[in-house]
């Protein structure tokens, strides 16, 4: 079947994104590779939504079997069933990858949950916070990315790469899942008869 040519390949493509997006969302929760910063509530609230774990994680893996699996049937309403239901689960992949890329590029761009000095007292907040009265973000002024956060060390950049990781992960994850819906589609409007030239 030519519509379903290349889904092993996606499949396979789609556990490693998953695996990538699990691995950046447990290392996000763990800064410096300390638990306590976790148990004490101290780690940036996108990466405590885990979204690399359930969305871009468990609900793509979930995903990519079910592609795997469904190309298994044959005859012509097999073919349209597997077809149906690639296209219900790309879209649920679809949603689940997109919501963690959206989680992902929000929490780069809000700035990790660190120690920093107020003035007076150190507290734990979001200092570089991108606000429309002050300065545009931490992302262009790499001044701000040592200079600000006391604790956990470095987790400027920890956030930096892992959220930067972990949303380009799911957004891939994002393209090859609207591409297996337009391929879902197409096997469902032109069925199996497109490969053997009869339509």
């Amino acid at each position: 079947m030519c519509v379903s040519r290349c889904l092993r390949c996606v499949a396979i493509s789609l556990v490693v994104l998953a695996i990538i997006c699990m691995l950046s969302n447990i290392l996000l929760l763990l800064p410096e590779l300390k638990i306590h910063f976790l148990l004490e509530g101290h780690v940036t609230r996108e990466a405590t939504w885990v979204t690399g774990l359930w969305g871009s994680g468990f609900l793509v893996a979930l995903g990519a079997r079910a592609f795997v699996r469904s190309s298994r049937a044959g005859g012509c309403c097999a073919f349209r069933r597997q077809m149906f239901c690639r296209l219900v689960h790309s879209v649920m992949s679809l949603l689940a990858a997109g919501f963690c890329c959206l989680v992902s590029f929000t929490g780069l761009c809000q700035g990790p949950l660190c120690l920093y000095n107020t003035g007076s007292t150190q507290t734990w907040g979001v200092p570089l916070q991108p606000h429309p009265d002050s300065h545009a973000g931490y992302l262009y002024n790499r001044t701000l990315w040592s200079g600000v956060c006391l604790e956990p060390r470095g987790v400027v950049q920890w956030n930096l790469v892992l959220f930067s990781v972990m949303g380009s992960a799911s957004g891939l994850q994002t393209v090859l899942c609207g591409a297996n819906i337009l391929n879902s589609v197409l096997g469902l409007i032109l069925g199996q008869g497109l490969c053997h030239n009869q339509v």
